[in-house]
């Protein structure tokens, strides 16, 4: 038992870092919580006395558990991903902020960042998110994609030039942000729609993902355009009294839950005072699974 302890122990140091890794690799919670879990359970069947890098041995594996289920998400998706996607938000209270650790949270893992990351092949994925985001060298990575170093690099190349170019840039001052979300509130609750509209970029794009099974005007959608957005946000208007600003991913969001019931979780992207996009879950089988309460919790 006190080996067994002690390696729980070593293991639990590293469990935060590898919970990020597959976070960014898979856009579940659940699932990374789960590769994690792996992870241990392959860590307990090896001699880790023999492992001189734990650190590394740990990435290692988890990455390889990681690949395995976005490549195994791959061979039974029989359509491209569906454009409504949106991935699980990370949620904490507005009112818990440390500036420094707000920009990196929100530079590396941001929901925009998410939605481009669900359509590179699993290799780019892998190879961009531990070398970009983690800074685990090329001639670490290559034996878990199964190439050279020289191919990974260009994995990890290409997956770069397509999220840079497709993932939008937003304000990084949460201030600023959260002067734009208060005033898009305050029309939504005033039912005021120019207001609205004066709110949102006029090429706005407005993603929705309520889930396979909702249907009818909550159902999961893409929206392109100022006017049309702000319809669809008075649309649900009577629920604006009861949304609160929050941080989702590191930058401020809104979290919606009347009367306690999980309604949704939105995240933007925000440029020259305008929101240009829009990230909505509204599963409701997703939301039961985020602690909602507790990030609009005062």
């Amino acid at each position: 038992m006190g080996d067994e302890e002690a390696l729980a122990r070593r293991f639990e140091e590293h469990r935060g870092q590898l919970r990020a890794v597959a976070y960014r690799m898979l856009g579940s919670l659940a699932e990374a919580e789960d590769a994690v879990q792996e992870t241990w359970l392959r860590l307990t069947r090896t001699d880790a006395d023999a492992i001189d890098n734990l650190a590394a041995w740990l990435t290692t594996v988890i990455g390889r558990i990681c690949l395995d289920l976005l490549r195994s998400r791959s061979l039974h998706r029989e359509e491209p991903m569906d454009e409504t996607f949106v991935p699980d938000p990370l949620l904490r209270p507005l009112t818990r902020t440390d500036p420094e650790q707000e920009a990196l949270e929100a530079d590396s893992v941001g929901l925009a960042m998410l939605v481009v990351l669900e359509t590179l092949e699993p290799d780019e994925r892998l190879a961009f998110v531990l070398h970009d985001l983690f800074a685990v060298p090329f001639d670490d990575i290559a034996p878990i994609v199964e190439r050279t170093s020289a191919a990974t690099r260009q994995l990890a190349s290409r997956a770069r030039r397509r999220v840079q170019g497709a993932t939008p840039s937003t304000e990084a001052d949460l201030g600023r942000q959260k002067q734009v979300l208060d005033a898009f509130l305050a029309a939504s609750r005033q039912g005021d729609f120019e207001a609205l509209v004066a709110v949102l970029h006029p090429d706005v794009v407005l993603r929705v993902d309520a889930g396979a099974l909702v249907r009818g005007r909550a159902a999961s959608k893409v929206v392109h355009g100022a006017r049309t957005v702000a319809a669809q946000a008075l649309t649900f208007s009577q629920y604006a009294p009861s949304a609160r600003l929050v941080l989702v991913n590191g930058t401020v969001g809104v979290a919606n839950a009347p009367e306690g019931r999980p309604l949704s979780v939105t995240a933007v992207t925000i440029a020259d005072g305008r929101v240009t996009h829009m990230y909505i879950l509204a599963d409701p089988d997703r939301l039961e699974r985020l602690d909602l309460a507790a990030a609009m919790a005062d």
